[in-house]
C-alpha cells in the first residue's frame, strides 16, 4: 500500500446451487488464499453465498437461514485477515428481499449494498424475487451488529485517504445512469461489482469494453467478479469472466469458462492525481451518502503490476504502427495548416543525418504531398562543421535525394572561426562556447535562407531534448514551426522505423535504417578516427530512462521516490539501481534549470498526452526551485 498501490482480487468460487454451507467453504478457501497474497480487497460474484440460479427457492426460509449461517462462518474466518471482502447474498429487510453485496472485514459487517436496477427482461426475471434497492441507507441490526444498508454507502479507509470503495451489482453497470456515476462523484475511487452475467455469443467483448469504459469515464479502479461454473445450466451458462480495470486500462482478466481468482495492484495515486488534473471532474459531493470507516495495515507490496518501461511507445506492434501513422499525420497536418496560412511555398530544414532532422524532413514531405506542392520546394540544408562525420553527411545527402527534396550545402567552419576571432575565443578551448557557436550559426543560416525564399524554418528538436534543455538557446532551440516539439526521443526512433517499413523504396529504406543505427549526437566536437566523438546519452543519460521519468512526472504527477521505485522495476536487468538514481537526479536538475528554454518555444503540434509547450500543458515558472524533488532522492541515496 506504500506509494498508493493496493492489491485487489476478483474471485469466482465453485458453487453448489442452493447449498450455502458448501459455498461458504469455497469462499473461505479463496479468502485465505487472497490474504496470503497481501490482498486488501476481494470481491465475490452476485449471490455467491447461495448461487445466483436458485429460482423460486429464493422464496424459501430454509435458504435464507442457511445463508445467514454461512455468513456467520465467513465472518469468523475473516477475523485476523487484513482485507475487506464483498460477497453477494440475498438479504431480507422487513417483508422484502434484496439482492445484496455484503461488505465485511475482520469479523464484522461494514454495510450492505442492495442492487438498485433489477432486470426483468429476456433471460432475467429477478423482480419475481427481489425488490429494487433503497438509495438512502437505513440502519440494520443483526447478530449484535449495527450497520447501514443502501446503495449510497462509501467505505473509506481512514489511514489511506485515497481508498474509498463503493459497490454496485451486475445490472447496475449496464443501465444508462449507473450507481457508480454518483459513487465516483461522491468520492469513490474504487468500484466493486458482484455480478452474475451469463454467457452469450459476443457478450464477453462487450462486457470487457463496458467495464473498461466505466473505469475510464469515472477515473477509478473497477473490480468485477462474475459467476461461473457451478451455477445451474438449466437455461444459462456462466463463464466467470472476472475483470480488474483502472482508468480505462485492463489490468487483469480471467480465462472464461474456468473459475479463477485474478489479482492486480491498483494505483490509487494515479486515480486521484488524474482527477485532480481534470478540471471537469467534479469535486466530491457526498451529502447523501453514509461514510463507513475502516482501516488497513500499511505495508509495502512486492508489486505484481506491469510497469511499462516505454510509456510513450505501444508494446503491441499493430498498435505501435497505428500510433506512428496517427502521429505522422498529426505532425503533417499541423505543418500543412501553418504553411498554407502563411502563404509560404517553401520550407527550410537543417538536415544533419540524425534522427530528429530525418523525422522533420519526413513530416515536411508528407505535408507538401497533402498540399500538392512539389517536394523540391523543401530545402534541406546540410551545414558541415568541426564534428560532422562522413557517415552522417552522406546519409543527410542521400536521404534528401531519395525523398525528392532540394539539397544545398553551407560549410560553416570558416564563419564560425571568424566568429571565434571576433569574440576572442580560442578554438582549442572546446567548451560550451565552442559548441553553441556552431548551433547558432546553423540557425542563422537557416533563418536567412528562409528569408531569401520567403519560406519557413522547420524545427527538428524533440520533446526529450526540450525536457533536459539539451538544445542551444536561440540555436537549434529556435525555428518557425517545431514539428517534433511534443515527440519524445524513444518515439522518434519508432516513427523513423515505421516510415522505413512502409516506404516500399529499397534505397530509402536502407538509408533510414543506417540513420537509426547511428549514435545520437549533436556532432559539435571533432570526430575521433572518423567516428562520432560526442554521444548524447553518455553525457545526459539514456533517453529511455529520461522519457520514463518525464512521463511519470508530467502525466502522472508522481513523487520522485515513487518514480524511482517504478523505474527500478520497469528496467530490472537493464540498469542498476544506482544508475537509475543518478540519471533521475540529473533529470530533475536539468528539467528545473532549463525551463527558460521551454518558456519561449516556437509553435508546434501536440501529438500525445504529454507536452512541454508553455501555451498548452506546462505553465511552469522558469525560476522554480528543485529542492523538494532532489532532497527526496538524496534521502533515498542515504538510506
Amino acid at each position: 500500500m506504500k506509494d498508493g498501490f493496493i492489491r485487489v482480487a476478483a474471485a469466482t468460487p465453485d458453487v453448489a446451487v442452493a447449498d450455502p454451507a458448501y459455498n461458504e467453504t469455497q469462499i473461505i478457501k479463496l479468502m485465505k488464499e487472497g490474504a496470503a497474497r497481501q490482498t486488501k480487497l476481494m470481491v465475490f460474484p452476485e449471490l455467491a453465498v447461495t448461487a445466483y440460479t436458485c429460482g423460486d427457492l429464493f422464496g424459501q426460509d430454509a435458504l435464507h437461514f442457511r445463508a445467514k449461517e454461512a455468513l456467520k462462518e465467513i465472518l469468523k474466518a475473516s477475523i485476523g485477515m487484513d482485507m475487506v471482502v464483498f460477497l453477494g447474498m440475498p438479504w431480507q429487510r422487513g417483508s422484502k428481499l434484496y439482492n445484496a453485496a455484503v461488505a465485511i472485514q475482520n469479523g464484522r459487517v461494514l454495510g450492505i449494498v442492495p442492487k438498485k436496477n433489477i432486470p426483468n427482461y429476456s433471460e432475467f426475471y429477478e423482480l419475481r424475487y427481489f425488490e429494487p434497492g433503497n438509495e438512502k441507507p437505513v440502519m440494520v441490526e443483526w447478530e449484535g451488529q449495527t450497520f447501514p444498508m443502501g446503495t449510497n454507502i462509501l467505505f473509506s479507509c481512514e489511514n489511506m485517504p485515497g481508498l474509498v470503495i463503493a459497490a454496485e451489482i451486475c445490472e447496475d453497470a449496464w443501465v444508462p445512469c449507473t450507481p457508480s456515476i454518483s459513487h465516483a462523484v461522491a468520492g469513490a475511487t474504487v468500484i466493486v461489482n458482484c455480478s452474475a452475467s451469463d454467457e452469450t455469443t459476443g457478450k464477453a467483448a462487450y462486457r470487457r469494453s463496458l467495464i473498461t469504459g466505466h473505469s475510464a469515464s469515472l477515473v477509478c479502479g473497477y473490480v468485477y467478479a462474475n459467476a461461473g461454473e457451478g451455477e445451474s445450466t438449466q437455461d444459462l451458462v456462466f463463464g466467470g469472466q472476472n475483470l480488474i480495470t483502472e482508468d480505462g486500462n485492463l489490468l487483469a482478466e480471467s480465462k472464461r469458462f474456468t473459475n479463477e481468482t485474478i489479482y492486480a495492484d491498483l494505483d490509487l495515486q494515479r486515480i486521484n492525481n488524474e482527477r485532480r488534473r481534470m478540471s471537469t471532474f467534479p469535486a466530491s459531493e457526498a451529502a447523501d451518502y453514509v461514510m463507513v470507516p475502516f482501516s488497513l495495515n500499511i505495508e509495502e507490496l512486492k508489486l505484481k503490476r506491469f510497469i511499462d518501461s516505454m510509456p510513450f511507445v505501444p508494446d503491441n506492434i499493430e498498435e505501435r504502427n497505428r500510433r506512428c501513422e496517427e502521429i505522422l499525420t498529426i505532425q503533417a497536418l499541423g505543418l500543412k495548416k501553418r504553411i498554407f496560412h502563411t502563404g509560404c511555398r517553401d520550407a527550410v530544414i537543417g538536415i544533419s543525418g540524425g534522427l530528429d532532422s530525418t523525422l522533420a524532413l519526413l513530416v515536411a514531405v508528407r505535408a507538401f504531398d497533402m498540399l500538392e506542392y512539389p517536394r523540391d520546394r523543401i530545402h534541406a540544408v546540410t551545414m558541415p562543421c568541426f564534428g560532422t562525420t562522413d557517415r552522417t553527411y552522406q546519409n543527410a545527402c542521400l536521404l534528401t535525394e531519395k525523398l525528392g527534396a532540394q539539397l544545398s550545402e553551407v560549410d560553416i567552419k570558416e564563419a564560425v572561426m571568424i566568429h571565434f576571432r571576433d569574440i576572442g575565443h580560442d578554438p582549442e578551448i572546446r567548451d560550451v562556447t565552442y559548441e553553441n557557436a556552431q548551433a547558432r550559426e546553423r540557425t542563422q543560416v537557416l533563418m536567412d535562407i528562409a528569408n531569401q525564399l520567403n519560406g519557413m524554418v522547420i524545427g527538428t528538436g524533440d520533446m526529450s531534448e526540450l525536457a533536459l534543455g539539451w538544445a542551444t538557446y536561440n540555436g537549434d532551440h529556435m525555428s518557425m514551426y517545431g514539428v517534433n516539439a511534443s515527440v519524445p526521443k524513444t518515439l522518434v526512433r519508432h516513427l523513423v522505423q515505421y516510415y522505413a517499413d512502409i516506404c516500399n523504396e529499397e534505397e530509402l529504406q536502407k538509408v533510414l535504417l543506417d540513420i537509426l543505427d547511428t549514435p545520437v549526437s549533436p556532432e559539435l566536437l571533432p570526430p575521433e578516427k572518423g567516428e562520432i566523438a560526442q554521444k548524447t546519452e553518455d553525457l545526459v543519460g539514456p533517453y529511455e530512462l529520461h522519457d520514463f521519468f518525464l512521463y511519470q512526472m508530467l502525466r502522472r504527477g508522481y513523487r520522485p521516490a515513487k518514480i524511482y521505485r517504478m523505474a527500478v522495476l520497469a528496467f530490472d536487468g537493464r540498469y542498476d539501481k544506482e544508475i537509475i538514481l543518478k540519471w533521475l537526479k540529473t533529470f530533475y536538475r536539468r528539467f528545473f534549470s532549463q525551463q527558460f528554454k521551454r518558456s519561449c518555444l516556437p509553435d508546434g503540434p501536440k501529438v500525445g498526452s504529454v507536452s512541454v509547450s508553455p501555451r498548452g500543458d506546462l505553465r511552469m515558472p522558469s525560476d522554480a526551485a528543485s529542492r523538494a524533488w532532489l532532497e527526496e532522492l538524496d534521502n533515498l541515496e542515504n538510506r
